[in-house]
């Protein structure tokens, strides 16, 4: 019998996002939703190539998966993304009640464990899946913005 998937295979996906997002000069997060270990939703940030400040992997994703799903909540759906969520994102998710999100590396300084955003109450949060890999191709990313200006 095959295994279900796990959260490092979920994450990988989230972390194909994050490389498409590199490519197209954004910042590299990458998000899917995942219900009863399906795909739903696949998004990377979009903030540059859309103008909006709001256009963050987790966004996008939160959307695409209510309009999946036909509702605006996301409840038995789990967020993997490959940063923290920010304080924007983790109200967004509280909003949608998401059951679980699951997260790559930490933003010490601007995530949601930092600002003491709430998530919702029933939602589990689970942090450093494939961390370093998440990690370091956000620090890349950073190093070549420098490099260039």
């Amino acid at each position: 019998m095959l295994q279900p998937p796990d959260d490092t295979f979920f994450m990988k996906k989230a972390l194909q996002e994050a490389e498409a997002a590199y490519k197209k000069g954004e910042v590299p997060i990458g998000a899917v939703i995942v219900i009863h270990d399906q795909i739903i939703a696949r998004a990377h940030n979009l903030t540059e190539t859309l103008n909006d400040v709001t256009a963050h992997a987790e966004m996008q994703a939160i959307t695409a998966a209510a309009n999946y799903l036909g509702g605006k909540y996301l409840i038995d759906c789990t967020l993997y993304v490959t940063l923290e969520p920010c304080q924007m994102c983790a109200g967004a998710l509280y909003w949608s009640q998401i059951s679980r999100v699951v997260y790559g590396a930490r933003d010490e300084q601007r995530g949601c464990i930092e600002m003491k955003t709430k998530l919702h109450p029933k939602t589990a949060m689970t942090g450093g899946i494939l961390e370093t890999e998440a990690s370091d191709l956000l620090k890349q990313f950073f190093i070549e913005r420098r490099n260039l200006n």
